[in-house]
Order: C-alpha cells, then sequence, then structure tokens
C-alpha cells in the first residue's frame, strides 16, 4: 500500500534495514528487521521502532538513527 505524500519504495530502498506501517489513525512507524536492539544500543539512543505524524518527520527520525550507529 502505497502511502499518499511518498514513494514507499524509495523510503525502503534507502532505509532497507527497516520495515515501514501506518497505523489506522495515520501515524507512520518504522521498525528494525533482524535482531532486536542491545541494551547497550538501546542505551547509546538507539530504537527498535520509530513513530511519526508525517514522512519528512519520519525521515528525519530514521536519518539521526543512522549517525547513531
Amino acid at each position: 500500500m502505497a502511502l499518499p505524500g511518498y514513494d514507499l519504495d524509495a523510503l525502503r530502498a534507502t532505509f532497507p534495514d527497516w520495515s515501514f506501517f501506518r497505523s489506522d489513525a495515520g501515524a507512520l512507524y518504522a521498525t528494525r528487521r533482524g535482531a532486536p536492539l542491545r541494551n547497550a544500543e538501546i542505551d547509546a539512543g538507539l530504537e527498535q521502532t520509530v513513530s511519526a505524524d508525517d514522512y519528512v518527520t519520519l525521515v528525519a527520525l530514521l536519518q539521526a538513527q543512522q549517525v547513531r550507529q
């Protein structure tokens, strides 16, 4: 399902380690694929799942996660 306002395939290509979905209320979510994060990674600021009300904010959150890795 393509979400209004952005290209889901481009989002998946840009962030291949994440799965994307939209809630019934319209919030956008991205959750990491693969093994859950370890406590040390969470303590360092990594998140298993991020959410936002809009595409621009979601992309910014994902970019911030990349910087922390």
